[in-house]
């Protein structure tokens, strides 16, 4: 008898302490996420009174623009999230209507341009563009203001989206349709070249054979309208100019 007895207390001592030790689980879950919470709402505000402090700077000067940015990467906060429209950025700096006016303008770019580029601009000329639009001097307006800008066109659907061509150049496409592999490479090397590309540097460079090369770049002339054709190039009898990978003097 006092053999059962004693097992049946063992048993409900095991209980009790299993209890009391998910009991102090729980406590320290609770307490631990109290803390974290508290830390969020003190790094939010050390975080809104820095940009608000340095609100002038971070939107007068592109370098500083760029180092908040920056840190706000590092921390893993991004800039355009929050629960206002804009967020943070509209929120802290009050650059909403300024980044979204900026938005406007590279539509207005874009849509500008496409007849003669096929709706692909490269980004230093996206830029220049952007800056002689709004009056201001080269290196006020930077790629990293457009590409935030660029984020905040993309619920519109209506295909804005940054490439990364290689070499890092970028170019911004504002239609909707995919660029493949060999048009990005064609891209890429056409920048090289001040926008003129032919069949034997893709040859050459990239060792395609003259059959990829030629269906590549007849894809981008007849099918996508991407690149004009001069059919009396001097050295090699037919050539491929393309307009986003040039740069023009407007």
């Amino acid at each position: 008898m006092n053999m059962h007895r004693g097992v049946g207390l063992a048993a409900f001592d095991k209980e009790q302490l299993s209890q009391r030790f998910a009991e102090l689980s729980s406590e320290l879950s609770r307490t631990q996420v109290d803390n974290l919470q508290s830390q969020l709402t003190q790094f939010r505000t050390a975080l809104s009174h820095f940009a608000t402090t340095h609100r002038d700077s971070i939107r007068s000067d592109p370098a500083f623009r760029h180092a908040f940015q920056q840190m706000c990467s590092s921390i893993g906060v991004d800039p355009l999230a929050g629960p206002r429209k804009g967020g943070w950025w509209a929120e802290m700096l009050g650059m909403g209507d300024w980044q979204y006016e900026l938005g406007v303008q590279i539509v207005d770019v874009c849509v500008s341009t496409r007849e003669r580029n096929g709706g692909v601009i490269e980004m230093g000329e996206l830029v220049r563009m952007v800056s002689k639009l709004r009056g201001v001097e080269s290196g006020v307006i930077t790629e990293e203001d457009v590409i935030r800008s660029i984020k905040t066109l993309q619920p519109l659907g209506a295909g804005y989206e940054v490439l990364d061509v290689g070499g890092g150049k970028k170019m911004v496409r504002s239609v909707v349709k995919e660029l493949d592999a060999d048009q990005a490479v064609i891209l890429a090397e056409a920048q090289v070249e001040g926008g003129w590309i032919v069949e034997a540097i893709l040859e050459n460079r990239r060792g395609w054979t003259g059959e990829r090369a030629r269906a590549a770049l007849e894809n981008m002339l007849l099918r996508d309208g991407l690149c004009w054709l001069d059919s009396q190039d001097e050295h090699y009898g037919q050539a491929y100019w393309i307009p986003s990978a040039m740069r023009w003097d407007e």
